[in-house]
């Protein structure tokens, strides 16, 4: 139990990178601190910080032992849990990776929290791909592609994506009839932080089979910025039905080349690792996402 202790030790250093602001969390000393992590250094033989009169930061041994360190603590709370399944509400920390669709997730997580007030969310908000496992998540949140055979999924849903402008926009530039009319229009993009490509706009091709090639005006890699952009009259994006509704509704954006559009539909489900019977606290987020989130697709798979 006392390596548990360091590793619960060095996982609160790593995460505020300050002993002092660890210990505060702890109820121990700053100098305790720092004598339990170089008790840990000394028996695994690296050193696990840099440290500076300014700051303390992971060394690369360090932060593959900080992805370790979550799975083995996550691993025996769980255990923990499902041996006092029937004690109570869910509780801990429940750490979990989310995409950048904020007007999507963000109320859902707010009423999550208030149903569930024992339960401490640890949310990563990122596009990049995470590994669920060595990095030591509980649950990940992902659209596009979501098959991976080490982790057990829950559908929860579908969205589309459509062309939208401000009616300020339209009326000073034109309303684009076909795709081909867009290269005389200002297209604001999205960039995939993964692979820095730019995302391809599904636009059925052209008479002669030719595949538009709208032009970029701005590309950014978040979905707020392109809807700020649209609503102030900077151009036309392609974003997803749950972020436009709003505005769509008060007449702020039009949708444009509705019938040019391919059928398209994006995925969207929550991960956890396969072979882990899920704790209270992952078993009640994920009912609670797919009692929610497009509830009328939701399933459990």
């Amino acid at each position: 139990m006392d390596s548990l202790s360091g590793l619960a030790v060095f996982i609160q250093v790593a995460e505020t990178r300050s002993f002092v602001a660890a210990g505060r969390a702890m109820g121990v000393s700053a100098s305790a601190i720092g004598k339990r992590v170089a008790r840990l250094e000394e028996r695994l033989g690296v050193r696990l910080f840099h440290r500076s009169t300014r700051s303390i930061t992971l060394t690369a041994e360090g932060a593959l032992f900080l992805a370790r360190s979550r799975r083995v603590l996550a691993e025996v709370e769980a255990a923990e849990q499902e041996l006092s399944h029937s004690a109570g509400a869910p509780r801990g920390k429940l750490r979990v990776s989310l995409p950048l669709v904020s007007s999507l997730v963000l109320p859902l997580l707010a009423d999550f929290m208030r149903e569930h007030p024992a339960i401490e969310l640890d949310l990563d908000f990122s596009d990049r791909l995470v590994d669920v496992i060595e990095e030591g998540f509980d649950a990940v949140v992902r659209t596009g592609e979501l098959s991976d055979s080490r982790l057990s999924l829950r559908r929860l849903g579908s969205f589309s994506q459509w062309l939208v402008a401000s009616p300020e926009y339209l009326q000073r530039c034109g309303t684009p009839a076909t795709p081909a009319d867009l290269a005389a229009h200002a297209c604001l993009h999205y960039r995939y932080p993964a692979t820095g490509k730019v995302e391809v706009w599904p636009l059925r091709p052209g008479p002669d089979g030719a595949e538009a090639r709208p032009p970029t005006s701005m590309v950014c890699n978040n979905m707020e910025t392109r809807l700020c952009f649209a609503l102030r009259g900077r151009g036309i994006a392609l974003l997803p039905d749950f972020c436009t509704r709003e505005a769509l509704a008060a007449g702020r954006l039009q949708r444009v080349l509705v019938d040019h559009m391919r059928p398209h539909a994006i995925g969207l489900g929550v991960l956890w690792p396969s072979g882990r019977h899920p704790s209270p606290k992952l078993r009640a987020f994920v009912d609670f996402l797919g009692a929610h989130m497009f509830a009328a697709d939701a399933s459990a798979v």
